[in-house]
């Protein structure tokens, strides 16, 4: 008989149930990543807005461009004499910049793979270089702590801003419909608004609180996101550029961010080797992903065709969404099924079922003494046993066990009927101790009911420090009424406020582009005369 009695469970925490949710269930259909190996780290990536299966790697001296399907290098462009940094796509796709460490900015032409501009003027390295929203301009971000605006056409400087930032400025973003906005991120962790149609053209100065790695906007522009320390910012710039929330789901600093599902989720990579994915509406981690070394760039494919990761050893990972109807899938299934049928047809065909199945007996845990008198029915003994005072210090969780047994045997009541003054006066400071924590807050409740049950009959025999206990009692039920009421109230003024903000009928308004099959842009003088000098 004892062998078959259970010991109670006395559960210090509550573990969290694993719920699957559409985005678990969408972003585990990520395949095994596929690794390529460079030989430095990998500092940004970016997908072609043309060709999504085309994307493109800067690391050390080279800008490659990869095809997602075959793994292989489809253009190489090793016209950097210094590390390059930062190498991104025009919004057709057919122009590519990128910056490098001797503080020049190269445009090229990603068919054929020459040097159309030369964009001289930085003292110090470029990191970052990204086109506005109409094509013509390019804004490059600079070790020099300044920020240039170039004109494409006549490789002429448009503006320059030399005193947003007091240290290196590695991050930017440009607005995605207004050409003439753009922000700026830098190592002293302002993060600068600029509008280059009014006569001051820094807007704006907000303090992220630390380093600024990685800036970008939503698609509709109203927002836009800072990543630096372990934090995420989000500002809301039609109202004043207000912080609107900050994230922390990074125990590393934050690298790199990106926009995947058209602009409903956010990617934020970090040194902790994770990779977290936010619902866009609620700011909330849907989904994580982890990989063998720290994500210091990140780009995620249109259609979230796949995700692409570079990290700080030069280990590249790639993960494609896997789609059920393509072919090679369909290969792997019929071949597992064939080997799942082979080891079936093999297996010795035996249909004599056994008797009796006779289980190695496990020893389990020792009952505890309070075990030992539940098993016995001796409720009294086993509540007196926990109800030591070094027990009801260290150990409140077995304590509340045997409550919550004795609950279920409805047998509590008969275990505190005709107990001692001094008895009764402990528990019930127990429960008032304990009723606000949340794990042991209903188990309580209903403890505390029952000692108004036990008090019903015999409320004016006992002394009066029994009676101020439960006047004490009473009071903590009545804060603990007010505050869950104080909790609503505030829940249904936040899902007022949100339900106001949030228009679920807006359209995200994409920039379009018109291609015109004009003039072929030609290398600048500047450009052609450019060269390599190879030591």
């Amino acid at each position: 008989m004892q062998s078959s009695f259970i010991p109670l469970s006395a559960r210090r925490f509550q573990q969290r149930a694993q719920v699957e949710t559409p985005d678990t269930l969408y972003w585990d259909r990520l395949a095994k990543p596929e690794l390529l190996k460079e030989h430095n780290t990998i500092d940004y990536v970016d997908f072609s807005p043309s060709d999504p299966e085309n994307f493109v790697l800067t690391c050390s001296v080279r800008v490659q461009i990869y095809n997602l399907v075959t793994k292989l290098v489809v253009k190489n462009l090793s016209r950097f004499q210094k590390t390059a940094y930062g190498a991104t796509f025009r919004q057709d796709g057919r122009l590519l910049a990128a910056g490098d460490e001797e503080g020049h900015v190269k445009l090229f032409d990603t068919t054929s793979r020459n040097i159309l501009r030369l964009f001289k003027g930085h003292t110090a390295p470029v990191h970052r270089t990204f086109f506005t929203a109409d094509k013509l301009q390019l804004a490059s971000f600079g070790d020099d702590k300044a920020v240039r605006l170039w004109d494409v056409a006549n490789e002429k400087v448009v503006q320059t801003y030399g005193d947003a930032h007091t240290d290196y400025i590695r991050a930017g973003a440009m607005h995605p419909q207004a050409a003439h906005m753009f922000v700026s991120g830098g190592y002293d962790g302002k993060i600068s608004l600029y509008d280059t149609r009014a006569q001051t053209a820094v807007q704006r100065t907000l303090d992220h609180g630390a380093p600024v790695e990685s800036m970008l906007f939503l698609p509709n522009g109203s927002i836009f996101i800072s990543a630096g320390g372990s934090q995420v910012r989000v500002w809301d710039l039609i109202s004043g550029c207000r912080l609107l929330t900050m994230m922390s789901q990074h125990h590393k600093t934050v690298t790199c961010l990106r926009l995947g599902s058209d602009g409903r989720r956010l990617f934020s990579g970090g040194l902790d080797r994770h990779v977290k994915i936010y619902d866009v509406s609620t700011y909330k981690t849907v989904h994580t992903l982890t990989y063998p070394n720290a994500v210091v760039s990140m780009a995620v494919a249109s259609g979230d065709q796949a995700v692409v990761a570079g990290m700080v050893d030069g280990l590249v990972s790639i993960r494609r969404m896997i789609v059920d109807s393509k072919p090679s899938h369909l290969k792997k299934i019929r071949a597992d099924r064939e080997r799942n049928m082979y080891k079936a047809s093999t297996r010795p065909k035996d249909t004599q079922q056994p008797d009796h199945i006779i289980k190695d007996r496990v020893k389990g845990p020792g009952l505890k003494n309070y075990d030992v008198q539940l098993r016995r029915f001796n409720h009294k003994k086993a509540l007196d046993d926990v109800m030591a005072v070094r027990k009801m210090e260290k150990h409140p969780e077995a304590v509340v066990a045997v409550i919550t047994d004795l609950l279920h045997r409805r047998c509590l009541y008969k275990a505190l009927i005709d107990r001692p003054e001094k008895v009764l006066v402990r528990f019930i400071n127990f429960v008032i101790n304990h009723l606000g924590e949340i794990r042991f807050m209903r188990p309580l409740l209903m403890a505390a009911s029952t000692i108004l049950d036990v008090f019903e009959r015999q409320l004016v025999t006992y002394s009066q420090n029994l009676m101020q206990v439960l006047e004490r009692l009473a009071h903590v039920m009545q804060r603990e009424v007010k505050l869950t009421t104080d909790l609503m109230q505030l829940k249904g003024a936040i899902d007022m406020l949100i339900g106001v903000s949030m228009d679920n009928g807006e359209v995200v308004h994409k920039s379009t582009y018109v291609d015109t099959k004009g003039q072929k842009m030609q290398p600048s003088s500047a450009a052609e005369k450019y060269v390599v000098m190879v030591e």
